[in-house]
């Protein structure tokens, strides 16, 4: 089971200038080969697939945790598309790829690659065979940051370079964790055959806040209870600083996301989204709720509907 936090894993930006042209660049580290649904379905189906969790329990322990990190990764990709698609309009949306956003996505994220290419469980590997998966768990990650330097690179919009400098760090921790375990399982080093994390995050200002957190040394215990023996294979020292490797025994505690306002002109929630609003409302007290929802938001006073007001007009 996935226990659900309503918290984003980092902090992102609220919705500033819309940035369409560089949503469809996000998408790519969505829906795209190295993408973050390519992440969590690779080791999700892995898990699932896990023959003799017992006798290789800290190397299931390994797999089926960081699935459930890469859930919360795909959340914050969908977070950031969303936020740079705020307040856009379809005359912004030049290439067909853009045009989905609006058509069939109502200004939000798909599960497509940059181009619009719908994801593919082709693109999912799981093999049983615990070494050969963990080498396409290693590279599988390596590809992926290789591909967040590449949006990094092209895309300014403050959302989008938020997302690309945490989850080039947590895709580090990713990278070494599996070299971690095969090295352990054959004694080959794939650090050395193969330098990683090789991206110089900490040149990257965006990933320096999470370096100084010390988050390119942690291996999040997703559960209350279970996984228990990470430690057997996140131990010593991390292959480039040196500091040691550590696993926190609960996730990261989160951020609240921005409550992103309507957009009626593609009916999201609905065109008249007041009258959503105002039967929610109803249904709550009728429940015996608190007539305010009860959710945590990062803007309770409104800020991003200011904010959209004052981009579109």
């Amino acid at each position: 089971m996935i226990l659900r936090i309503d918290r984003l894993q980092t902090e992102l930006p609220p919705p500033s200038t819309p940035d369409p042209k560089g949503a469809s660049a996000v998408q790519e580290l969505m829906g795209g080969k190295f993408g973050e649904m390519s992440t969590l379905m690779n080791y999700t189906f892995q898990s699932f697939n896990f023959r003799n969790r017992q006798g290789a329990r800290p190397f299931y322990d390994l797999i089926a945790n960081i699935a459930a990190e890469e859930y919360g990764h795909i959340e914050l990709v969908a977070t950031t598309i969303n936020t740079m698609l705020t307040g856009s309009s379809v005359e912004d949306m030049t290439e067909t790829s853009q045009k989905q956003h609006f058509i069939a996505g109502g200004k939000s994220a798909l599960p497509q690659d940059s181009q619009g290419r719908a994801w593919t469980g082709d693109f999912v590997t799981a093999t049983g065979d615990l070494v050969e998966d963990l080498t396409h768990n290693f590279f599988l990650e390596t590809g992926a940051r290789n591909n967040k330097l590449k949006v990094y690179e092209a895309v300014d919009h403050p959302a989008a370079r938020a997302l690309t400098g945490y989850l080039l760090v947590r895709g580090g921790v990713h990278q070494v964790a599996y070299a971690r375990a095969l090295e352990n399982l054959t004694g080959a080093d794939l650090t050395k055959l193969f330098p990683a994390p090789r991206i110089p995050t900490e040149k990257i200002p965006e990933c320096q806040p999470h370096i100084k957190a010390g988050a390119h040394l942690k291996l999040y215990r997703f559960s209350p209870s279970d996984y228990l023996e990470l430690a057997a294979v996140w131990n010593g020292a991390h292959p480039e600083t040196g500091d040691p490797l550590v696993v926190e025994e609960m996730p990261p505690s989160g951020f609240p996301p921005f409550d992103l306002p309507s957009e009626p002109d593609v009916f999201a929630p609905d065109y008249a989204p007041e009258e959503i609003a105002e039967i929610a409302k109803r249904l709550r007290t009728q429940a015996g709720l608190p007539e305010m929802p009860t959710g945590v938001v990062a803007n309770p006073d409104g800020l991003v509907a200011k904010v959209k007001d004052k981009i579109t007009s």
